[in-house]
C-alpha cells in the first residue's frame, strides 16, 4: 500500500489538530471549558441515576393507569383477551381434550 500526497496531508492535518486542541485546552479558557464539560457530565450522570431508581415505579403506575383506562374505554377487553388467550393455548393441545367454544355443555341426567 503506498502513502500518497492526500494521505500525507491528511495525517499531517490531523496532527496539526491534535497539537491547536492541546495547546488550546492547557489555556485558561480551555480548562474552564473543561470545568464546564465536567460539570455537565456529571450532572446528565446523576439525571440518569435518578431515572433508573423511578423506572419500576413509573411503569407499575403505567400498568395501572393503562389496564384502568382499557377498561373503562372498552369493557369487553378482558374478556376478548382473555378468549383470544384460549385459542391460542387451546390451539396447541391434543384435539381430543379440546373443547369447541361455542358448543353449551349438556345437563347431565338425574
Amino acid at each position: 500500500m503506498s502513502i500518497n500526497s492526500k494521505h500525507l496531508a491528511t495525517f499531517i492535518l490531523g496532527a496539526a489538530a491534535g497539537v491547536a486542541a492541546h495547546k488550546y485546552l492547557q489555556s485558561e479558557e480551555g480548562e474552564k471549558l473543561l470545568e464546564d464539560l465536567k460539570t455537565k457530565a456529571n450532572n446528565l450522570k446523576a439525571e440518569a441515576e435518578g431515572a433508573i431508581d423511578k423506572a419500576p415505579e413509573y411503569f407499575d403506575e403505567l400498568k395501572t393507569k393503562g389496564a384502568d383506562t382499557l377498561k373503562s374505554s372498552f369493557p369487553d377487553a378482558e374478556s376478548f383477551f382473555k378468549d383470544l388467550y384460549e385459542k391460542f393455548v387451546g390451539g396447541k393441545s391434543s384435539p381430543e381434550t379440546a373443547t369447541p367454544q361455542n358448543t353449551p355443555t349438556p345437563d347431565p341426567i338425574s
